[in-house]
């Protein structure tokens, strides 16, 4: 007699999602979604390096989370902290543009020095 186990979606995680980090990453792209959609015209340039970059960090901790050698893992861990700190200074420059509220800009902030920090411990020596 064979058993089927029935397995849900929810039961089966990869290895990145089971990452603290990787779901902040992606509450990070969350956010840009919102902050992006009060650029006023005129902005898109700051729009698409914001997204791209943000997008960029949950990807790269997504490859690095599937490394096994870790030289090639860190590097994946790096390219996303370097993401994070790109998505900090579109953040800042769009804040002294005055295209984006103090509050948000602090919001989004908080959440890239979490991210950043996190990514630091992570790679290894």
């Amino acid at each position: 007699m064979v058993v089927e186990a029935k397995i849900t979606q929810k039961q089966i995680l990869l290895d990145h999602e089971k990452l603290t980090v990787y779901q902040r990453a992606v509450e990070f792209v969350m956010f840009v979604d919102k902050v992006i959609e009060h650029l006023p015209r005129g902005r898109a340039y700051l729009s698409d390096q914001l997204q791209r970059a943000a997008l960029s960090i949950p990807l790269n901790i997504a490859e690095g989370a599937g490394e096994y050698a870790v030289d090639e893992k860190n590097r994946f861990y790096r390219m996303a902290k370097r993401s994070a700190t790109e998505c900090a200074a579109v953040l800042d420059v769009s804040r002294r543009l005055q295209l984006m509220e103090e509050k948000r800009h602090i919001e989004g902030r908080q959440l890239l020095i979490e991210i950043v920090s996190m990514l630091v411990k992570m790679v290894q020596k």
